[in-house]
């Protein structure tokens, strides 16, 4: 059962390397509060999605413990774990994920279909209204454009189709791997704004991973993975 006073994620004598290669990911403790918003930055190639992965339980640590909400994610089996995450994590990939046979708003609306707790927690339970208002909220509210296939969308657009789709269910982590990458630099501060607002909304706990330093301040909190590797990061 979660504890509600554990924190949102808590990662422990962590270690991960990938087959045959050296130590990539060596953390003694790293915590975030429920609710915060932590900016995590570092280099390409430094291991920053790979602990995204760790901490949603794609990937499984050679050593050590993520706990998610209370729930340590060593302790769950391959289909508890993607339980877990679809009933408790919002994704933001790099790559967006999108399905291109399905419409935009059908792709927002894709995590409602493996989670019932995700679909509960939407008011009034109007899955596709709710999509809709969070489309509109992130500048999408054209009714042809959702119904577009999302092959024929921007990339900017797609961009903020995939955060709407990790929005929706008000998941209690957000994880965030290089959101605005694909967005200039007007756009930028606009997009995390508006997630942001979701976030806290909802009391949703974000954690946002770039290389771009420039909107570290709009955050809680700013790690570096490399002194994270070296220190013990933990909020106060």
């Amino acid at each position: 059962m979660d504890d509600t006073r554990a924190p949102a994620i808590e990662v422990q004598d962590l270690q991960y390397a990938w087959p045959g290669k050296p130590v990539l990911l060596q953390i003694k403790h790293f915590r975030i509060a429920r609710g915060e918003r932590v900016f995590l930055r570092g280099p390409s190639g430094s291991g920053k999605s790979t602990l995204l992965g760790l901490i949603g339980g794609v990937l499984t640590a050679q050593r050590g413990h993520v706990r998610l909400l209370g729930t340590d994610l060593a302790g769950l089996g391959a289909g508890a774990r993607d339980r877990f995450r679809g009933d408790h994590l919002g994704f933001i990939f790099q790559m967006f994920n999108l399905l291109p046979y399905l419409d935009v708003l059908d792709n927002v609306a894709l995590p409602t279909r493996f989670s019932r707790a995700r679909r509960e927690r939407i008011e009034g339970g109007d899955v596709r209204a709710e999509a809709r208002r969070l489309l509109a909220a992130l500048g999408l509210a054209d009714p042809a454009l959702l119904a577009s296939p999302v092959n024929e969308l921007s990339i900017g657009q797609q961009q903020r189709v995939a955060a709407a789709r990790a929005l929706l269910g008000s998941p209690e982590i957000l994880i965030a791997d290089e959101p605005t990458s694909a967005l200039d630099h007007d756009s930028r501060e606009d997009f995390l704004q508006l997630v942001m607002a979701e976030c806290a909304k909802r009391g949703t706990t974000l954690l946002f991973v770039s290389h771009d330093t420039s909107l570290g301040a709009l955050f809680d909190r700013v790690i570096s993975l490399d002194e994270l590797q070296r220190s013990d990061a933990e909020a106060a």
